[in-house]
């Protein structure tokens, strides 16, 4: 009898599916050299050969007289470098978020010289220095520059067929291990992205050995954890999501699918009664979410997030799915639409009759987390520097913070402030600034929804922020800050405190290593709170590491070197993500 999953791979539309592969989508179209001590090919099973990439139909659209073309190579090239690169931020249809519009109307003004120099050089404000990093060579960025000044091509819609041919289920649940089959320690494992292997290392917190690589999609962008613990979701950029049983001998993807083009979120279902039931996942392109069956991946529904957008209520040809997090109080998901800046509450009782509650917040969402109550949720409208609060049990709009320039939180950072009581955290990508907003309106109203104070860090282009409950301190890296010396070190703070200076760690000098920019990046605590780790983020041809600082003398503990870690970026540990503590 054939499976149903083999059923829809082979009933998928051909023409769908070519128009998907023309468009050259993620790591499908990158053809890399594999790295001296890594055995795999980088960027994982959806990478084509060059006899496929040859036959694939390239049309230029926009070409003006005036404006520079590309060849067919350079146009390939440039797409899978903006996809990689550039769309996370400005977008696929370059209309804008975090970064600035780059429609032809923004380019052409401004005119190549500077798209050159604002390529090669960066800006404190969290625009990467892609060409003085080595990211992109001096070639890389002319051929950028003229991409940028021609129309964008537009990609192909993914819907249920699409979706459905991708799915995979590699071991069947009855096929699955019944007890726990290995001695690891999951509750202390860390599953850590291997940004341009298209890979996770599993490591363990303990031992500070890797204990398996799985493949994944192109540069996971978060790992997430099934209520029980038992299995790990991560997903790709390229919206590949692999299931990861974590009770195998040796732990590994038993269930895939890729759910769109471009994707940053997944999660699952948390509430008693469904717990490891569900999971959904939101796509940048196509702008949708999918729900799937927790322990397969079975798509089972697929809703478009298109629509007006709060302010205006214009119509948003790319309200993209940003952060997604599974409410502790209602059977509910928490989808936040960056471009149009409603937050929905998806609940998940009843998909036949899906009651959806649409909260209109502020434009451009992107990631965020709860307060220690875990009632509310707090998510970044970075482009409006601001900060919307929810209230998750009465289902409401709570408040619209101002705070820095472009907040950037992550999950942000939740810990008990000696003078403001319980606040929550975010450093910022265009400013120095760290702001703490009081989160407790039963004991402290009079603080609550505000920035109570407000920190100064080493700099702009921070990404994440991070403390724990039993920890005095408070981490603040600055990975895309343009200051090769402030990039490669991180701020701490006493949390009992503040007002005192942050000590700077130099934490890529640590690691040993002199070479490339050295991006330290994405501080994580092990599951007792003793130990927080940091990626030392290089070049995918220089070595990389996972530096280990003892949080309660802020001195170097261990640091994690292994050929196989190339590009190491997030890192997260199964207890803190699954209890979602941080």
């Amino acid at each position: 009898m054939i499976s149903r999953g083999v059923l829809y791979r082979r009933v998928a539309a051909s023409a769908a599916l070519s128009a998907v592969l023309a468009w050259a989508a993620p790591a499908a179209l990158a053809q890399q050299t594999p790295q001296k001590g890594h055995q795999t090919t980088p960027g994982g099973q959806y990478q084509p050969s060059l006899d496929v990439l040859k036959q694939i139909p390239t049309e230029q659209p926009g070409t003006q007289p005036g404006i520079p073309a590309l060849t067919e190579a350079e146009f390939n090239d440039s797409k899978q470098i903006y996809f990689e690169r550039c769309a996370g931020c400005h977008g696929v249809l370059r209309k804008g978020a975090t970064g600035k519009a780059l429609t032809t109307k923004v380019t052409r003004e401004l005119g190549a010289e500077y798209l050159k120099n604002f390529i090669t050089y960066g800006s404190p404000g969290g625009m990467p220095n892609w060409g003085t990093s080595g990211d992109l060579n001096e070639k890389q960025v002319d051929t950028m520059v003229k991409y940028l000044l021609n129309e964008p091509p537009t990609p192909p819609e993914y819907g249920m067929a699409e979706i459905k041919a991708s799915w995979k289920v590699i071991v069947p649940p009855d096929k699955r291990p019944k007890t726990k089959q290995n001695s690891l320690d999951i509750d202390n494992l860390f599953s850590v992205t291997l940004r341009d292997t298209g890979e996770v290392a599993l490591i363990d917190g303990g031992t500070k050995k890797i204990v398996g690589i799985v493949k994944t999609g192109y540069a996971v962008h978060i790992s997430r954890l099934s209520a029980s613990g038992r299995y790990l979701f991560v997903i790709g950029r390229d919206a590949k999501i692999n299931l990861i049983d974590l009770w195998m001998a040796n732990p590994d993807t038993v269930a895939e699918i890729k759910i769109g083009l471009e994707a940053r979120s997944v999660d699952t279902s948390k509430m008693k009664g469904y717990e490891d039931k569900l999971a959904i996942a939101g796509s940048y392109w196509p702008p949708q979410f999918v729900v799937m069956n927790g322990d397969t991946l079975e798509p089972i529904k697929v809703v478009s997030t298109r629509g007006m957008t709060v302010d205006t209520q214009e119509y948003h040809p790319e309200p993209r799915v940003a952060s997604i997090v599974a409410s502790h109080y209602h059977p509910e998901f928490v989808v936040n639409v960056k471009e149009t800046g409603k937050i929905q509450l998806v609940n998940y009782s009843d998909l036949k009759n899906l009651q959806i509650t649409e909260i209109e917040s502020e434009r451009f969402l992107h990631d965020g987390g709860f307060d220690l109550s875990k009632r509310y949720f707090l998510v970044a409208a970075n482009a409006r520097d601001t900060v919307a609060v929810v209230d998750l049990k009465d289902r409401k709009l709570t408040a619209l913070i101002k705070v820095g320039k472009t907040p950037h939180p992550g999950r942000g950072a939740n810990f008990v402030h000696p003078k403001f009581g319980p606040v929550w955290a975010t450093g910022h990508l265009g400013d120095d600034s760290i702001s703490l907003i009081g989160t407790d309106p039963e004991k402290h109203p009079q603080f609550a929804w505000k920035v109570v104070q407000t920190l100064s860090g080493q700099g702009g282009g921070s990404l994440f922020i991070k403390t724990h409950p039993v920890s005095k301190n408070l981490w603040v890296d600055t990975p895309l800050n343009p200051e090769p010396s402030i990039a490669s070190s991180v701020a701490v703070f006493d949390l009992n405190n503040l007002d005192k200076e942050p000590q700077v760690l130099p934490i890529a000098e640590w690691s040993g290593i002199s070479q490339g920019v050295r991006r330290v990046v994405h501080p994580e605590y092990n599951k007792d709170g003793t130990e927080v780790w940091f990626s030392v983020w290089n070049a995918k041809n220089q070595e990389s590491a996972i530096v280990v600082v003892d949080d309660k003398t802020r001195k170097l503990k261990a640091v994690i070197k292994d050929p196989r870690l190339i590009t190491p970026t997030g890192k997260f540990n199964v207890n803190n993500t699954q209890k979602d503590i941080y």
